[in-house]
């Protein structure tokens, strides 16, 4: 049985919601601190700071990439190169209203579709994904 892995993470905030602001680290990686904040979160979207769903699309993209890059691997059509994205939509009151998962994908001497039906058996089979009780889409292309 393998050996369980535990992620670390850590934020410290300093203030009301609205006002207030934070640091994030990836305490297992060391990676860090990212500033975050309110106004990046559910205003502006963007800039110098990240914010939970940010961090989650990256997650999600990444686990994506892994999942799928072993499913075409078992499949005995290695993937030559993967660029996966994920987009993660946030409304302020309402939470995490879905994600899409983009993926544009090198992949020698396999059909359109079975690289369709991998791409769809990843996304669900991504630990990711299986986590989260949203929406998910998928857009999946071959290079």
């Amino acid at each position: 049985m393998p050996k369980p892995v535990i992620s670390k993470a850590s934020t410290v905030w300093t203030g009301d919601l609205f006002n207030g602001s934070g640091t994030t680290s990836l305490t297992g990686s060391g990676l860090g601190p990212f500033d975050v904040d309110w106004d990046t979160r559910a205003e502006s979207g963007a800039g110098a700071k990240t914010s939970p769903e940010e961090l989650l699309a990256s997650a999600h993209a990444t686990c994506y990439a892994m999942a799928f890059s072993n499913m075409l691997a078992q499949n005995e059509t290695p993937p030559t190169r993967l660029d996966s994205s994920a987009e993660v939509t946030f409304v302020a009151g309402e939470g995490i209203k879905g994600v899409e998962l983009t993926v544009v994908a090198q992949v020698e001497n396999i059909s359109a579709e079975d690289f369709a039906r991998i791409a769809e058996e990843a996304k669900a089979g991504c630990p990711v994904s299986q986590a989260l009780s949203v929406d998910i889409t998928l857009d999946a292309s071959l290079a």
